[in-house]
């Protein structure tokens, strides 16, 4: 389909407030495959951004697993079936010995909601604690507390509930404490008080705390790392008044970081509940809570029975079971530490030759850029993060930016990303931010505007009379792409 007549079908029929990526001139993808994906043209572009498809796109071992339990069965989790069993147990091996129950949903945001209900169960409280800049899902449980979404709210229809508490965001480049303040070692324990000043409230006013929820490292808001210790003693704090820590790991799980498979382990930290998604399945929706026998048996006993129709099917559970296959045949976990090392050492390169790159962070494959107009007053580089991953798409590599002020770039590449790829990526950022420093940038409207033309609803195309004409002509016409595929 052409792309002007699908950039129409969106704007006017499915989901005009959803957001694309590159909205201005968006890509239709037509294939992938590992870290590559391709435009109904053929062109190849480096995926930086897919966290989604986490072993590398259309990998034949989770293909191959799902298409093979498709041919069998796939029915509701009333059933009894050896996937459902073998994916928890599995799961459950990678967990924490405490972290043994687990419950299948759908996606990220099922998966939060049911935390949430676990926890509200168990300690009888209705209290929440979160941090500034979270994001844990689309469900209206979740946008209650995911101010990344709730502070763009302008109709008034929704406004944060009295029963959520919001915690500063320990971000010692930006937040409240910064690194040029305080020393590392202390940062913490500010960042920390910021939790227990809410739990203080939280009782003096006679009500009690349900639970902590945070990414183990945030990514929405900016690829935030936490200050050593933090979530430690944010978990201590939080459990000594009667609450529950929720660990959401469904961005930054899944051996990520390299050195663990979970981020919250690489911080030495024992969550009660834990919620996983996205990269389970590698774009096949399965997502689980994985909580505590003690915290299972309350929600058991709450008297409402559990059940999710697609939760736990067989073929999800296949396709789950092929992805911790290739994780560990593969070695994905080691590749995502071999190749952290090198962005860790190309990235800081960058920094010393761009003054636009104020703070790198990251691990594994888990990266962020903080561009700043002055690395000492750290003002936002809004526009130039805008300019910055338009340019990097027309030069065929994808990346996408974040945080507070839209001034991150963002890595989080599928973890099959190799060291060639992280040298290629820093290459073309060395250029662009070279563009930049010479004055090549264009103004930012100029930037959010491709080919002369912006697509609203008064200005779509018109509808073809016959759109299967359309569709086979394209087929006939489209470009042979270049095999890239697994070996």
């Amino acid at each position: 389909m052409a792309q002007n007549l699908f950039i129409s079908i969106i704007l006017l029929k499915i989901w005009p407030s959803c957001t694309l990526f590159f909205k201005s001139d968006p890509l239709k993808i037509d294939e992938a495959s590992g870290q590559y994906m391709y435009d109904e043209k053929g062109q190849a572009y480096l995926d930086c951004i897919n966290n989604v498809c986490h072993v590398g796109h259309c990998h034949p071992t989770v293909v191959e697993a799902g298409c093979k339990q498709m041919h069998k069965l796939n029915t509701n989790s009333r059933f009894l079936h050896d996937n459902l069993v073998m994916l928890a147990q599995r799961l459950v091996e990678t967990m924490p010995p405490s972290l043994c129950m687990v419950y299948f949903v759908n996606s990220g945001s099922e998966a939060n909601d049911l935390a949430l209900r676990l926890a509200r169960h168990h300690t009888k409280g209705s209290e929440i604690i979160t941090l500034e800049r979270a994001y844990h899902g689309h469900v209206l449980s979740l946008i209650d507390l995911s101010t990344y979404k709730l502070n763009h709210i302008t109709d008034g229809m929704h406004t944060k509930p009295d029963f959520v508490h919001i915690a500063e965001c320990p971000d010692t480049y930006r937040g409240k404490y910064r690194d040029t303040d305080y020393p590392m070692k202390q940062l913490a324990d500010l960042y920390v008080g910021s939790v227990n000043d809410i739990i203080g409230k939280i009782h003096a006013a006679d009500k009690q705390v349900s639970c902590f929820i945070a990414e183990s490292m945030q990514s929405c808001g900016g690829q935030i790392l936490y200050p050593e210790g933090y979530l430690s003693k944010v978990f201590k704090s939080v459990r000594a008044a009667g609450a529950v820590n929720i660990a959401d790991e469904v961005q930054v799980g899944f051996g990520r970081v390299g050195t663990h498979m979970w981020s919250f382990d690489a911080q030495g930290c024992l969550p009660d509940i834990v919620t996983i998604g996205k990269p389970m399945g590698n774009g096949h929706p399965i997502a689980a809570v994985v909580t505590t026998r003690e915290i299972a048996a309350s929600f058991s006993a709450c008297g409402i029975e559990y059940f999710n129709t697609y939760g736990g099917n067989p073929v999800s559970c296949a396709i789950g079971l092929a992805v911790l296959d290739v994780i560990k045949n593969d070695k994905l976990m080691e590749n995502a530490l071999k190749v952290g090392k090198v962005m860790d050492a190309k990235l800081n390169e960058l920094k010393s030759s761009h003054q636009l790159v104020g703070d790198v962070r990251g691990v594994g494959m888990f990266w962020g850029l903080d561009l700043v107009k002055d690395r000492t007053s750290r003002e936002p580089a809004t526009d130039e993060a805008a300019y910055v991953v338009k340019r990097a798409k027309e030069n065929h590599v994808l990346l996408s930016r974040d945080g507070p002020h839209d001034n991150v770039i963002k890595f989080k590449a599928p973890m099959c990303f190799s060291v060639e790829n992280a040298e290629t990526l820093v290459e073309k950022l060395d250029l662009i931010f070279t563009e930049i420093a010479e004055g090549k940038m264009p103004q930012h409207s100029e930037c959010k505007v491709a080919n002369g033309k912006t697509y609203r609803r008064g200005a779509a195309p018109e509808w073809p009379k016959d759109l299967s004409l359309v569709l086979t002509q394209e087929k006939q016409t489209k470009v042979e792409k270049k095999n890239t595929r697994f070996n």
